[in-house]
């Protein structure tokens, strides 16, 4: 019983954050009803992302007007009707969505217990480019590719890398053993989540035990990498934002 001693996995530090499903609290988001919000990574933490995770009860629901901010949406179990402007779309396990800003979009009629989790940020506008389209999709039908010809690390790219797009997500997964090829350190921000098995993910000088529904924020130049651990593949989902200039 460690609750009785204060520990955690939890940490959050200036340039990196790991935080468990054993340290979750729930939030009230306008917008959400019959359903519990649990923001897990935000400008509060000194993050350029908010990274959510919504939990609906039957009949709950989710609505938000247009305004300067873009969603990234993943059903992580579970199953809800979304609507994006005009579009609309019965999602299940593996489904996502993107709404563009300055675009509404909306979830209902979900199952009990249904799942979501939100990428959200501010729009960055490209000088002579359109803006981002929606996209409705499953990532069942998202053809994966081995990781720089690595085949124990397969990546699939959920929404199209066009100038449009400032944001990416994407999903990992890992045979037991894969591991990233070299320790990564660039300008690209992330959040995370696993989604099944196990690993250790390196964040700057120090390493942590992950496993499903642990949620990861790693600042830009954080150094990380991860590896898989256990019996069973590890996945994880992840966003990053692109296709911007540095200055």
């Amino acid at each position: 019983m460690p609750e009785l001693f204060g520990h955690t996995r939890a940490r959050v530090g200036a340039r990196h954050a790991l935080i468990t499903p054993d340290n979750h609290v729930s939030s009230s988001l306008p917008g959400v009803a019959g359903a519990t919000a649990v923001v897990l990574v935000s400008p509060a933490m000194g993050a350029n992302v908010a990274q959510i995770l919504l939990s609906f009860q039957r009949g709950g629901s989710a609505a938000f007007a247009p305004s300067g901010t873009e969603t990234f949406g993943y059903v992580m179990g579970g199953g809800a009707t979304v609507a994006v402007g005009k579009r609309r779309r019965r999602l299940g396990p593996g489904g996502y969505f993107f709404c563009p800003a300055g675009s509404e979009w909306g979830l209902r009629a979900p199952r009990k217990g249904t799942q979501v989790t939100l990428f959200q940020k501010r729009y960055a506008p490209l000088r002579g480019a359109k803006g981002p389209r929606p996209v409705l999709g499953d990532q069942s039908r998202v053809k994966g590719t081995p990781f720089l010809g690595d085949l124990a690390a397969n990546l699939q790219v959920l929404l199209p890398d066009e100038p449009a797009f400032d944001m990416a997500v994407n999903i990992f997964a890992y045979q037991p053993g894969g591991h990233l090829p070299f320790v990564e350190v660039h300008i690209m921000e992330h959040g995370l989540v696993m989604l099944s098995g196990a690993g250790v993910y390196r964040l700057e000088d120090s390493w942590y035990p992950v496993r499903a529904g642990d949620a990861v924020w790693m600042a830009p130049y954080c150094a990380q990498w991860f590896v898989a651990m256990g019996k069973v593949p590890a996945r994880y989902i992840y966003y990053k934002d692109v296709n911007r200039p540095a200055l």
